[in-house]
């Protein structure tokens, strides 16, 4: 009877080292992809990252356009407070892509124009709003830098 036991305890190592050697194979196949993960390009890898990022933040950041007139609220600490003030202008450039892009805001303060660059997925930007769309033509609008005035007025756009 013992060795009735015994090979069947043979058998059963056997079973559960044929499951290992299996087993063995399913974990060395899944390495295996991860390798060609990690053979990915810096550029690959970055752009990975940032769309992570992105996706982490969850900002819900509307669609802007150069013309638009958007309502910036920016976070400023003054001591142990903190406040948001907006900033409302006319974007007139927008650069970059991604986790770093960059619009550029002007507004006029006192006869003086003033314009501002936001990164737009910065901690210090509370919230976006845009309050109306502008029609224009150009992907840059630094001619209005030249203008006074109601020469500085943009076409509203209906269409967006």
């Amino acid at each position: 009877m013992t060795d009735d036991i015994k090979d069947t305890t043979s058998e059963t190592t056997s079973t559960e080292a044929n499951a290992a050697a299996e087993s063995n194979v399913a974990v060395a196949e899944k390495p295996a992809a991860k390798v060609s993960v990690g053979k990915l390009s810096a550029s690959e890898l970055i752009r990975a990252f940032e769309e992570e990022q992105i996706a982490a933040q969850a900002k819900d950041h509307p669609e802007i356009y150069v013309g638009d007139t958007v309502r910036v609220g920016v976070r400023i600490t003054e001591g142990n407070k903190e406040r948001i003030q907006p900033y409302e202008g006319v974007v007139i450039a927008k650069r970059h892509g991604g986790l770093n892009e960059t619009i550029t805001v002007r507004r006029i303060f006192q006869g003086v124009g003033v314009e501002r660059v936001f990164l737009i997925h910065s901690p210090q930007v509370a919230s976006i709003k845009v309050e109306r769309r502008g029609k224009v033509r150009r992907a840059k609008l630094f001619y209005l830098r030249d203008r006074v005035g109601k020469a500085t007025r943009v076409k509203q756009r209906f269409d967006r």
